[in-house]
Order: C-alpha cells, then sequence, then structure tokens
C-alpha cells in the first residue's frame, strides 16, 4: 500500500500491515508525519536504497519501565563504574553513533540514512525527540535515542563502543522516565538483547490501546530536563 507524498499524510490502519508488519510505502519524514506515524503505532525502517516503508508488527516488542532486568554482573557495573550520564547532550554524537554501529553490522533495514537523520534531528530541535549519552570522561562511548509523546518512549536505537555502555543508558532511561510517570517504552521489534533486558511482545491491539492511553497525556518535558549524572540502584 502507498502512503500519500503530500505534505498532510494520512496513514492506513495499522491493523491492516501484512503478516510481516509492513504496512505502506512512500510519504516523506517530515516532524508532523513521524510524530502522526507514532502516534498511530506506526513507524519508518528501511534500507537506503529503498522507499520510506512505514511498519506496524504484530506482537510488537516493548519494555515496561518497571519491567527493567539488571543482572548482578551488570549492577556490580552500576556501582563500580566512572562512566557518566547526560540526557540532550550531544543528541548529534548518539544519532551518529547509531548510525555508524548499525552500518557497521549490516542488518537488512537498519541504515539511518541522512534523510532520517536530518528528520530526527529537526524533532530534537523542537523537543520531540531525546537522546540519553553515557560518557568516559570527555568520550562518548553509548547511549540511546528516540521519540517522546506524551507519557509514551518511542526507543529507535542505541549504540555501544565499550562494555554495558548502552546497557547502563537503558536501565537509566527505564529507572527516570518511571519516575515521571512513564510506564511504557516502546522498543519495535524483538531482540535477544532485549529480551534478556526485560523487553516482552505483547499484540498489536493491545498495544495500540496502551498507546492510545499515553499519547492523550500532555507531553512532559521536564522529564528529560533534570537527568541524574549517575544511577542510584
Amino acid at each position: 500500500m502507498k502512503a500519500n507524498p503530500s505534505k498532510n499524510l494520512g496513514f492506513p490502519d495499522p491493523r491492516l500491515a501484512g503478516a510481516d508488519g509492513l504496512l505502506a510505502a512512500g510519504g516523506n519524514l517530515e516532524s508532523h508525519t513521524l510524530l502522526n506515524a507514532y502516534q498511530s503505532g506506526i513507524f519508518p525502517w528501511f534500507n537506503e536504497d529503498q522507499p520510506i516503508l512505514w511498519w506496524s508488527p504484530d506482537p510488537r516488542a516493548v519494555l515496561f519501565t518497571q519491567d527493567i532486568h539488571i543482572s548482578r554482573s551488570l549492577r556490580r557495573f552500576i556501582r563500580k563504574t566512572e562512566l557518566t550520564l547526560s540526557c540532550d547532550q550531544d543528541f548529534h554524537g548518539v544519532l551518529e553513533g547509531c548510525a555508524q554501529s548499525r552500518a557497521q553490522q549490516k542488518e537488512p533495514g537498519t541504515w539511518i540514512t541522512g534523510d532520517m537523520k536530518a528528520a530526527y534531528n529537526r524533532l530534537f530541535e523542537n523537543n520531540h525527540a531525546h537522546s540519553v549519552e553515557v560518557w568516559n570522561k570527555n568520550q562518548l562511548v553509548g547511549g540511546l535515542y528516540g521519540v517522546s509523546i506524551g507519557r509514551m518512549f518511542f526507543a529507535e536505537s542505541m549504540f555501544s563502543t565499550i562494555d554495558n555502555a548502552s546497557k547502563l543508558a537503558l536501565v537509566s532511561v527505564c529507572k527516570h522516565l518511571q519516575q515521571a510517570g512513564f510506564t511504557l517504552i516502546d522498543c519495535q521489534v524483538s531482540s535477544p538483547h532485549l529480551l534478556t533486558m526485560g523487553a516482552r511482545e505483547i499484540s498489536r491491539d493491545e498495544y495500540l490501546q496502551r498507546l492510545e492511553r499515553a499519547v492523550a497525556i500532555p507531553t512532559e518535558q521536564t522529564a528529560w530536563v533534570t537527568w541524574p549524572n549517575r544511577l542510584d540502584l
């Protein structure tokens, strides 16, 4: 199914997605288009040589913030590490780190293209996208980024150049957003790594019901302002 390329992009019902989760192709990556997609349970995911592809898989991978799993070894690491955390201090750096990591993995459908970078930078400039950074002194060694609407965080990607850096970022997001009233993180598609961290799959119908309630709550930007530089377990 083709998505309308006009500025007022309307999406098909996400329940019409195929068995593989593909819903539509085409359209654009304007900020209002992306925000409309996320609020509708849809996200973009495509290769550089493909048109924009829009997905709404069933089941959907999610992480309830209270369910984040911290193994004993990770807990010891967090207590002893000298790594520090920040929020929205280097969105561009996190985006580039994720893009380089995914390109090196050469996984199908996972490259963050130039157009995607520009689109998410626009969302960041308007406080819709956020990043969490992990630092080793002054060097960015890991992080994650995503989109926040209402009380829902849509995690897009994470990267790590040293052991446990991306895990530290994910635990930090879960703990801090839980305190801010966020109960759910959209992880889009399941992976062994996410499952070990506490993610699980729920049906598309359940996801859409939870999504509707979460995005109806006015967006709380203060959740992204006072981010602790260390994680206290």
